[in-house]
């Protein structure tokens, strides 16, 4: 696949998985033996992880919304800064729903084989999130 192919790959697999909660998609959408490299402690690093990571943040964020603000893309390697956005309506990392509106902002790298996700490493701001629902250090 080509670099634009690639990028639209992970869009896809953000847009069903993430943003829609299709599950079902994580089989179509990630290898069979897809490597989670920065899953959350005590989550699997395969697509299991993924299915769990997803469930977690959607029961805190029924709303949620990732969208894409940048992204690169060469041989089978896409880099995406994406934005997470919704509403806090479950409990989450021991915090207590709030009902604020947060935003999360994210670094992914992925790689693709055969037309699916292969790897990915994902950096996102997790301490900012926090702070937003107060549970965390406030930011300055």
């Amino acid at each position: 696949m080509d670099a634009a192919a690639n990028k639209a790959l992970y869009r896809r697999f953000i847009e069903e998985v993430f943003n829609q909660g299709r599950l079902e998609k994580v089989g179509e959408l990630l290898s069979p033996d897809y490597v989670f490299h920065d899953a959350p402690p005590g989550m699997p690093t395969g697509p299991d992880g993924v299915r769990q990571t997803v469930t977690m943040f959607r029961a805190a964020f029924p709303d949620l919304n990732i969208t894409f603000e940048d992204q690169v893309a060469e041989g089978d390697k896409v880099c995406s800064r994406t934005v997470m956005h919704g509403t806090h309506k479950g409990g989450i990392f021991g915090i207590a729903p709030t009902g604020r509106a947060v935003a999360m902002g994210g670094m992914t790298m992925v790689s693709i084989a055969d037309g699916r996700v292969r790897e990915s490493w994902v950096k996102n701001d997790v301490l900012g999130l926090m702070s937003q629902l107060g549970g965390g250090p406030e930011r300055g």
